[in-house]
This record gives structure tokens, C-alpha cells and sequence, in this order.
């Protein structure tokens, strides 16, 4: 799903903007102040957010708060079966964190398939067009 989501934001057909990978465990608070939009995507574990990207949050959301408000942000969540929770947890700090959503968040339960790439590849794409158009 992230090889999509890159695909998207780094297609040819899509205005071109830098994008950066981090690990949720690696990510850090200037890393999300540097950047100007977000993909954020994980797993579903137990039908909530992943600890790595809870702890992500956990970790920029103070220092972010006032500095990134209407950033441009996608998100995609995998799980075997429920993604219920996750979903409602990332919209709760990203509605804290005041961070504009461009796209519905994209939801896999169970195997990844072709239609589900095709999503996070337009995800990718919709937050970098959002991200050029805001550098104009």
C-alpha cells in the first residue's frame, strides 16, 4: 500500500513535489513540521490504530499543534477485519490537530488487491496535487 501511495504522489502525470518516507518509530515532530502534507497508513491491530503510529501521534501532536494547522493529510488503514477504531482514532487527533483531509480514507480489510493499490495510488496523487496547487 505504501509502494501505491509513492507511486501516486511520484507519477509523472502529478505535479511534482518531494516526498519523504519515515517510519512511524522514526518520524519526529520537526520531520511533520517540515513537511507540507501527509499520508499516514498502518495497520488495524484489534481494530485500532498500530502502537508505532499511535506513538507517532503521541510524540508530534503538542509540538505540531499550532504550526500545522490546514496541513493537507490521506490516510490508509489495513486490518484482517476492523478498521472501525483505527479510523475513528485517526480522525479524532487529526481533527485536534486541525490537518485538512483531501480524500476519504482508504480502508483494507484482508488481502491487498489490485483495487485496493488503485485507491492508495490516487490517495498518493490527490495529496501531492493538493500540495503543488498550495505552492502556487
Amino acid at each position: 500500500m505504501l509502494e501505491a501511495v509513492r507511486a501516486g504522489a511520484t507519477a509523472p502525470e502529478v505535479p511534482p513535489v518531494e516526498v519523504e518516507v519515515r517510519a512511524a518509530l522514526s518520524a519526529t515532530a520537526s520531520d511533520v513540521l517540515a513537511a507540507d502534507g501527509y499520508v499516514i497508513g498502518g495497520p488495524a491491530n484489534l481494530g485500532y490504530l498500530a502502537g508505532a503510529v499511535k506513538h507517532f501521534f503521541d510524540t508530534v501532536y503538542y509540538p505540531c499543534l499550532e504550526d500545522t494547522v490546514n496541513r493537507p493529510f490521506a490516510a490508509y488503514l489495513h486490518g484482517n477485519d476492523d478498521t472501525t477504531g483505527a479510523r475513528r482514532a485517526l480522525e479524532t487527533i487529526t481533527t485536534g490537530l486541525r490537518w485538512r483531509p483531501v480524500a476519504e480514507v482508504v480502508e483494507v480489510r484482508g488481502a491487498v488487491d489490485a483495487a485496493a493499490r488503485e485507491a492508495c495510488w490516487n490517495l498518493g496523487a490527490v495529496v501531492a496535487a493538493t500540495i503543488s496547487e498550495g505552492e502556487r
